[in-house]
This record gives structure tokens, C-alpha cells and sequence, in this order.
């Protein structure tokens, strides 16, 4: 066992420390240079899109505002790992950590920006006429990968049992507790039921949700 556990902490590091950071980076400065600096070129179309309203789409197709899809996607890229992340970084580095984030986020951003341009590029509609798209379809599609894409659709589909939504749940109990005694049971209980509630409603009401707390 012990064995097993040095091991997965050789791979952990080695990939966190070197492999990972700059194929990240690697692909962030090239999205930023393929799209001539997206991120800074629409930050004002960017904003005048916020301001679109929910509503109907062409041939009365029904479709969430950019402030709803914004919304969603903050929320899956903003959690208790980013908080925590956060003040590790300027523990362990010090306040020049800050700059090297901001350096990583804007070049990130012509990332996020490639990921949804295929995103639409390669989705497809569902059985109930609703769009579906991700990385799993492009791998599939528009790679001619479909064991990397399903390989993709069951790691995520693992990990947000575990990064998705334990840590999350773990932090709201964990802190409800601290501070009002509210036992943990109860908790998970409440938030079993509100997620099921909106998650129910389709992505209509998950963006409505995603919104309002936002």
C-alpha cells in the first residue's frame, strides 16, 4: 500500500509540477496568439453581450441569456479549490503569486475561449431537441476519437462525484456547523433535495439558479 502511495505521489507531482503547467500554458499562449489576442480585443463586445436577455432564439428556438451562460460557467470554475488555492499560493510564494495568476488567467481566457468556439462547433442536438456539446463531443467528432471522448465523458463523470461535489457539500456543512450547529446530516439532506429540485428543471432553471446566486 504504501508503494501504491509513493508512487501516485511521484505521477501526482510530476505531472502538477512540469507536465500539466505547460501544456496549459503552452495551449493558452497559442490560443492567444491564433486569435489575435481575443481576450483584450471584445472585452467591450463582451460586455454588450451580458446584456442580452433570455428569451427565443431564431425559429422560436428557446435559449438562456449570456448573463446565464456566464453565470454557469463561473460557477464551475470558481469553488472552494480556487479560495484555498488561492491562499496556499500566497503562503508558499509570497504576494507575487497574485501577478503570475493574472498572468495565467488572461491567457486562460483565450483557452476557455478555443474550448467553447468547438464546444459549438461540434454539438449536437439530444433526443429532446436540446443542444448537448463538450470535449467529449469534438474528441469524438471532430478528433475521430470516440474512446477518447467516452474516456473523457467517465472521468468527469467520476470526478464530480468527488471534486464536483464532495468538496463543496464538505465545505457548506463543514462551515454551517462551525457557525450556526447545524448537524452535517441535516445539511447534505437540504442540499441533496435543492439540487435535485433545480438539476430536475433542465438547464433552464440550473442557469436560472446559476444566475441568482451569482
Amino acid at each position: 500500500m504504501e508503494l501504491i502511495y509513493k508512487w501516485m505521489t511521484l505521477v501526482n507531482d510530476a505531472l502538477w509540477t512540469y507536465i500539466l503547467i505547460a501544456m496549459l500554458m503552452g495551449c493558452a499562449v497559442w490560443f492567444t496568439l491564433k486569435t489575435r489576442f481575443v481576450q483584450f480585443r471584445m472585452i467591450r463586445e463582451m460586455i454588450r453581450l451580458l446584456g442580452d436577455s433570455a428569451g427565443r432564439g431564431d425559429k422560436g428556438e428557446k435559449h438562456i441569456s449570456s448573463f446565464q451562460a456566464f453565470a454557469i460557467s463561473l460557477a464551475s470554475r470558481v469553488g472552494t479549490g480556487n479560495l484555498a488555492g488561492v491562499a496556499t499560493a500566497i503562503a508558499v510564494g509570497g504576494p507575487g503569486a497574485i501577478f503570475w495568476m493574472w498572468v495565467s488567467a488572461f491567457l486562460g481566457m483565450a483557452t476557455a475561449y478555443g474550448e467553447t468556439v468547438l464546444g459549438i462547433c461540434y454539438r449536437k442536438r439530444d433526443r429532446s431537441g436540446g443542444w448537448v456539446a463538450g470535449p467529449m463531443l469534438y474528441m469524438e467528432r471532430g478528433l475521430g476519437c470516440r474512446w477518447a471522448g467516452l474516456l473523457y465523458a467517465g472521468l468527469c463523470t467520476a470526478a464530480s462525484f468527488g471534486m464536483g461535489s464532495m468538496v463543496q457539500a464538505n465545505a457548506i456543512s463543514e462551515t454551517l456547523e462551525f457557525s450556526f450547529s447545524m448537524p452535517p446530516v441535516l445539511i447534505g439532506g437540504l442540499l441533496v433535495l435543492l439540487s435535485g429540485r433545480i438539476m430536475a428543471g433542465g438547464a433552464g432553471a440550473i442557469a436560472g439558479a446559476a444566475e441568482k446566486m451569482v
